[in-house]
């Protein structure tokens, strides 16, 4: 199946995509970096090189160069933190809808006056999800609010947006907003790597926040295995 993966630190940290071809390819928005193998395709959102921070990410370049490679279909694996009690790290969800008030949408339409329709296809999510059973539960249609980054949220801002939606991370709705504007199905997977600051007594830090992720590589490995064997 013709299908692109985004995603960040646990691409970097996997040896699962080692083998494949690393190419790049050029827009109108800067140079990409990806891997590809048959008819599937890796994009590192952070970049190959030294990793980017979200505010930093050359959004429109990552999805405009998908488009170009003639990727209809795309599945992102996004870190996120919780902002529901009942959703500890570790859990895999998948959203369907996204808040992003912190800071206006990355768009390809800066000269014109238009924009797209926004949304999350999630058209391969049903699939997956039933595929991926028993042995990883995908909790469906949560919503993902979006902030700028590089910093995590503060406790007084975590306590405003913690009834806005169920995780909260920094990448996904640029992506998503793109993908809708040029016709890409985005299809949304996320991990939980923490709770978000405040949020069941916690406190966060870089430091902290890497070794959750590290400790979480495992998983990650493991369900990337079986989304390949799901869309190979």
């Amino acid at each position: 199946m013709k299908v692109a993966f985004i995603s960040g630190t646990s691409i970097v940290n996997s040896t699962l995509f080692s083998s494949w071809e690393v190419k790049t390819i050029a827009t109108k928005y800067g140079t990409v970096t990806y891997k590809s193998r048959g008819e599937q395709a890796l994009i590192n959102r952070h970049g190959y090189a030294y990793p980017l921070p979200p505010h930093s990410i050359n959004y429109r370049a990552n999805i405009s160069a998908l488009a170009t490679l003639g990727i209809q279909d795309i599945v992102s694996l996004n870190s996120v933190g919780s902002l529901k009690k009942d959703l500890p790290p570790g859990t895999f969800v998948s959203c369907s809808d996204y808040v992003c008030f912190q800071q206006g949408p990355v768009t390809f339409f800066d000269d014109e006056l238009k924009g797209g329709a926004p949304g999350i296809a999630n058209n391969l999510i049903p699939r997956i999800a039933r595929e991926l059973e028993p042995e990883f539960t995908i909790h469906l249609n949560k919503v993902y609010v979006q902030m700028r980054g590089p910093r995590f949220e503060t406790k007084a801002e975590i306590r405003v947006v913690k009834d806005w939606g169920d995780v909260i991370g920094m990448t996904a709705a640029h992506e998503a907003d793109l993908c809708s504007e040029v016709g890409l199905r985005y299809n949304s997977l996320a991990l939980i790597d923490n709770y978000a600051n405040g949020l069941e007594g916690t406190e966060i830090d870089f430091a902290k926040f890497k070794a959750l992720v590290k400790d979480n590589q495992a998983k990650v490995n493991r369900l990337f295995v079986r989304l390949l064997e799901i869309l190979g």
